[in-house]
């Protein structure tokens, strides 16, 4: 998750440069939490004024930022649709990943996208085992209960993971659930360390789930496997764990080279 701070890259010459910034604009915003005043557009991108004004009155006449009452600009509705359909053919992409790993493990193959303040599946390859885990595809978690969910985060610096834990609470979907903070920030610190996560019974009583980022992913995306705890076990990890960080990266690699959103 860069800083809104960060510089972007240089884009490859021929582009049109006020469409170029329009939506560098609109990735500092949702890097900046979705709502942002001009002054604050002027000092992370280093652009005039005038010309963020001039880039805002276009992008809110065409729906996707708005003018909030306080005068700030928020993404606007119509981002949502293409945000929806995004991530339903990111999800299309990934799927003969995911069919590998359920292949290769036996066990239900997932991709979910961090999304504002939620986990989202976006795909899935179920394990043809009769007993398995089952998520929709759709679905959306809060992240301190699932494997994604840390291997999402994990990506993030602690005080905007302690922001986004603020916002959301930490209810215990079981008696396992992390409910602290600090508690849930000591198991970032092991997933950053280790390189995945593990949803021990958290989510729900009975099944454990590996998880791996995506690097270098266009949005925060992570795969993982998930099934009962009898199988899923600390052992099965070194086999699971190093195909799941392989695939990740042959898939990181794949949506670079498609161009994918």
């Amino acid at each position: 998750m860069p800083s809104s701070a960060e510089p972007r890259p240089v884009p490859a010459t021929g582009g049109v440069q006020s469409l170029e910034r329009a939506f560098d604009l609109l990735e500092r915003m949702a890097d900046a939490g979705g709502e942002v005043g001009l002054s604050e557009l002027a000092t992370s991108s280093g652009l005039p004024l005038p010309t963020i004004h001039r880039l805002m009155r276009t992008l809110v006449a065409c729906g996707y930022v708005r003018q909030q009452p306080n005068r700030r600009y928020a993404l606007g509705p119509r981002l949502i649709r293409l945000g929806e359909s995004s991530a339903r053919l990111l999800g299309t992409w990934a799927r003969p990943y995911l069919a590998r790993v359920m292949e290769e493990t036996g066990e239900t193959a997932n991709m979910a996208l961090l999304d504002g303040d939620e986990v989202v599946y976006v795909a899935q390859v179920p394990s043809r085992h009769s007993v398995r885990m089952f998520t929709e595809v759709g679905r959306r978690v809060l992240p301190h209960t699932t494997g994604v969910g840390k291997a999402l985060l994990a990506q993030a610096p602690d005080d905007e993971v302690r922001a986004i834990l603020a916002r959301t609470g930490m209810p215990a979907a079981t008696d396992k659930t992390i409910t602290s903070p600090d508690d849930f920030l000591q198991a970032l610190a092991g997933v950053r360390e280790s390189g995945y996560a593990v949803d021990d019974n958290e989510q729900e009583i009975g099944v454990r789930c590996f998880a791996v980022p995506v690097p270098d992913a266009p949005t925060s995306a992570a795969i993982s496997i998930s099934g009962p705890a009898g199988r899923v076990t600390a052992e099965a990890a070194e086999k699971i764990v190093p195909l799941l960080k392989q695939v990740a990266t042959e898939l990181s690699a794949a949506l670079a080279s498609t161009g994918a959103p």
